[in-house]
């Protein structure tokens, strides 16, 4: 069997899919994205597909090694990215060519199902608690939101306070056995982050996430001396050597790697076993669409540290089409009891309605994140 042909499809609300294809007709796909920058994604892989057609599907490391080490630049987020969803379409074939779902190539599965959260509150938060009552009647056992909008390096403590007032109303109202991740979204310098993490470990959360960008994670130390809330940090890591450095401090509890950008299912696979050896959990980041999704449930599958999964069923970014849209069967993620079980069928567990794919590809997307600027005018984190 060899590779003909890599085809990618820039969808809304704002994915990329990539659509691998053999010489027999057995075909995968996967998710290459970075949100905001899909095109330039697209042509990255388009790039590497010189070291892919008349390759075998099936030698999946030595392609991994090939993208990653034959050429002189490497790592960031558009190149593993690239690599990421080159990497889930071969293992998807390759899970076809032989009639098995990827946790059974790797290893085999350590559980049959996976807590699941969802977003509640949007970019600039707000009602968070009915949203948050909606979930708990949907099925789902826990809930993430952001922190907050812009935040100075130093600014007013009043903001600060809304935070802790938006976290507590949620507390309350569905009592201690909820879970609840608050997204700082690296919009937070070193200095209000210690506040913040300090005054919202009351509340007891399930997290907190990206405290700092993750240029910043030498302040994690700090901001963990403050609090005994577990940290959450790694969707903008990329490979396994930023990684080792985050792991070496000590200081992160929770990592998430994001499958369509550390690389893929092959390189967050190697992520998760060395978190393991550091007595770090696993919850891979995934606010993208179901290939992405799939990939990580199949890594769910297969890692022991992993313990709850983000994913994107009525996320706030997903206007005018949602996880489910391009799927042949979309009961493949039925969430009940706040859990997902993991797909079982080849391969990704997962058949993409190539139609739907095709037809809205047609209509594309440009998504880029807001723009945000302090009072001052200079830029703020997004």
């Amino acid at each position: 069997m060899k590779i003909i042909s890599l085809e990618t499809f820039i969808v809304p609300p704002r994915w990329c899919f990539l659509k691998i294809a053999t010489d027999e007709g057995l075909v995968g796909w996967g998710e290459p994205i970075v949100e905001g920058q899909a095109a330039t994604v697209a042509a990255a892989v388009h790039d590497m597909s010189d070291y892919l057609i008349g390759r075998d599907p099936d030698t999946i490391e030595d392609i991994w090694q090939t993208l990653y080490r034959a050429r002189f630049y490497r790592g960031g987020p558009v190149s593993m990215s690239a690599i990421a969803g080159i990497d889930q379409a071969l293992w998807d074939l390759k899970g076809k060519r032989y009639g098995l779902p990827i946790y059974q190539l790797l290893g085999g599965a350590v559980r049959d199902r996976i807590q699941v959260y969802s977003w509640v509150g949007g970019d600039r938060v707000s009602d968070v608690v009915t949203a948050a009552q909606d979930r708990a009647t949907q099925g789902f056992s826990a809930v993430k939101m952001n922190a907050c909008e812009e935040l100075h390096y130093i600014d007013s403590y009043a903001k600060l306070e809304s935070v802790v007032e938006r976290v507590a109303s949620v507390r309350a109202a569905l009592g201690s056995g909820f879970g609840i991740g608050v997204d700082f979204h690296g919009r937070l310098h070193r200095a209000m982050a210690k506040v913040l993490a300090k005054e919202l470990e009351p509340y007891h959360l399930m997290f907190i996430e990206e405290p700092v960008l993750s240029e910043n994670n030498d302040a994690l130390r700090e901001i963990a001396a403050h609090t005994s809330t577990p940290i959450a940090t790694g969707e903008r890591m990329f490979s396994r050597w930023d990684f080792k450095q985050l792991l070496q401090q000590g200081v992160v509890d929770i990592i998430q790697p994001d499958v369509s950008h550390a690389g893929g299912i092959s390189e967050t696979h190697r992520i998760a076993t060395m978190a393991e050896a550091y007595d770090v959990a696993l919850a891979p980041h995934c606010p993208l669409g179901p290939i992405a999704l799939a990939a990580c449930l199949q890594i769910d599958a297969i890692s022991s540290n992993a313990f709850i999964q983000e994913q994107s069923l009525g996320i706030h970014y997903n206007v005018g089409n949602d996880l489910l849209d391009y799927l042949v069967d979309p009961t493949v993620f039925d969430y009940a009891a706040g859990y997902v079980t993991i797909p079982s069928g080849p391969g990704l567990g997962i058949q993409v309605d190539e139609e739907r794919v095709r037809e809205m590809a047609a209509i594309g997307h440009r998504w880029r994140n807001p723009i945000w600027r302090h009072a001052d005018g200079s830029i703020a984190e997004w």
